[in-house]
């Protein structure tokens, strides 16, 4: 039976025709269904260009795997067990990337991978649900056809369950650097380099801090972010746009279908839509920067990052969104990844058959324990109050599934653990204050969001939430910085909420500008 669909087949094919220089699929196989269907991928994959070839080799222990190699070279990626789900376009631009077609990255960037010294054999492990794993996949096989010291495999952990168990991952996507682990969580080309490149940082904030004052400077990559840069560079201001990632939490985010005008999208796929549309304008975008302070010299508000970096700005707009919140319990940091994690969509095929609590139930939380419980073995969903807040809809379909149970009126008070991962979850019944203990074997924690302004007291008013307070134009205490987004006051923490507060924020600061 195919791999490939008919829809897949036909958009391979026609790009496969920016293959420039010949390649060869080398596969490590045995007897498995697994291997037989990464056979046929690879020999479907053949059949699509006279420049792809296929040869069995079975020189790799992990099997089934295969290499992508640049034909008379040593240039090529691996990847062990079967490519598809959100990994596919990772082996398609692997494919296109060995065959000579460039690498998406800047001329800079480009000189600073192959100026990397040293050998470096990376191995990342991913989940096929896993949003943030292309990411991470994509960044390393870029890195390993730019610089040949650079060697990658990237691991399907459904397909090599033995390795998760050996290694105790708990979590992807979790990369592994010559045996070690390396990092865990979303890393892009920006963050390899630096950890790779210990200089890396500090020329970036040189070049950085070379740039002549900005009109206005935006904070934030998210929605809120992208929404306020488009606005402002259409007014023809000289605009500069510096975060840590350009999408937010939106990369974060599975299934979306409440953007209007797209029934439904994923959320990696909305992240680089707002990318692209960021590049159809004169706007300086500065990534893998976070904001670290906010002064002011000399009439302009100095900008700081935390690699050192110094940008000068008439105007800001704060849209630096807001994280996951924290149960601030013993055990929640220790197990981090380890058990505890935030993403049920990235990490629950990890704890297939196993038993998992989910903490929080809002629509995110019943949410995760409807998805969860068609992967893991059982759910039990931990909930504070007396009642679950979550939509009438999503509780039915939660209580309708035999696998999983809800606790109300419990007050989460630590995660348990044997020291090389979670093995169970304490709570306190607030009706009876008897402390209670259930067995599991992971804890997702969604129990809403926590803005993003540790590094905003004393600059704008804050509230009780530390949101930051803003108008109905974006404005806040100070009369030079606007903020949008789920960091404010704005109640509702929606994408196109946040795409709106962007807009306002940007046209407030114009208005600002030119009445003086």
């Amino acid at each position: 039976m195919a791999v490939l669909d008919a829809n897949m087949t036909a958009q391979l094919q026609q790009l496969l025709g920016n293959l420039r220089e010949p390649i060869v699929l080398r596969a490590s196989l045995d007897d498995s269904d697994k291997s037989k269907q990464t056979e046929e991928l690879l020999k479907e994959i053949e059949a699509l260009h006279d420049k792809v070839s296929y040869e069995r080799s079975d020189d790799n222990e992990r099997r089934p795997s295969f290499e992508i190699a640049r034909a008379g070279t040593d240039v090529g990626v691996h990847f062990a067990g079967l490519p598809m789900g959100h990994e596919f376009t990772s082996l398609v631009l692997a494919l296109l990337q060995v065959g000579g077609h460039p690498v998406k990255v800047s001329d800079e960037q480009a000189q600073q991978i192959r100026d990397i010294e040293g050998t470096f054999h990376f191995e990342t492990y991913m989940s096929l649900t896993c949003q943030n794993c292309p990411d991470v996949v994509q960044a390393l096989n870029a890195m390993s056809v730019l610089n040949p010291n650079i060697h990658h495999i990237a691991i399907e952990g459904g397909a090599f369950q033995d390795e998760i168990e050996a290694r105790d991952i708990k979590a992807v996507p979790t990369v592994y650097l010559n045996g070690e682990v390396f990092g865990q969580g979303r890393m892009t080309v920006e963050d390899f380099i630096s950890k790779l490149d210990t200089g890396a940082d500090a020329k970036a904030a040189a070049k950085l801090s070379e740039k002549e004052p900005f009109g206005v400077l935006v904070i934030g990559g998210g929605p809120a972010g992208v929404a306020a840069a488009i606005y402002t560079a259409r007014k023809g201001i000289r605009t500069g746009l510096v975060a840590e990632r350009i999408g937010g939490q939106v990369l974060d985010t599975n299934a979306i279908e409440n953007f209007i005008s797209m029934p439904y999208t994923e959320g990696p796929k909305l992240a680089a839509a707002l990318e692209a549309h960021l590049h159809e304008y004169e706007i300086d975008v500065m990534k893998a920067q976070k904001v670290a302070s906010i002064t002011d010299e000399d009439g302009l508000k100095k900008v700081v990052t935390e690699t050192g970096a110094e940008l000068r700005a008439k105007q800001v707009i704060i849209a630096t969104g807001a994280r996951w919140r924290r149960m601030g319990v013993p055990g929640e940091e220790e197990y981090r990844n380890k058990g505890v994690t935030f993403c049920p969509h990235c990490d629950g095929p990890l704890f297939k058959g196993k038993s998992v609590a989910v903490i929080g139930g809002g629509n995110s939380g019943v949410e995760a324990a409807i998805d969860l419980a068609g992967v893991v073995g059982h759910v039990t969903v931990v909930e504070f109050l007396d009642t679950m807040r979550a939509d009438d809809v999503l509780q039915r379909k939660l209580k309708s599934l035999p696998n999983v149970d809800i606790i109300l009126s419990a007050a989460t008070s630590e995660v348990v653990g044997d020291g090389k991962g979670v093995t169970g979850l304490t709570y306190t019944d607030r009706e009876t204050n008897e402390s209670k203990i259930i067995d599991v074997e992971g804890v997702f924690v969604q129990i809403g969001l926590l803005p993003n302004t540790e590094f905003l007291d004393g600059v704008v008013d804050l509230n009780e939430r530390k949101e930051i307070v803003i108008s109905d134009r974006g404005a806040t205490s100070d009369p030079a910085i606007f903020a949008a987004g789920d960091v404010t006051t704005e109640p509702y923490k929606q994408i196109v909420v946040a795409e709106g507060s962007g807009a306002t924020a940007a046209l407030g600061a114009f208005d600002a500008s030119i009445r003086g």
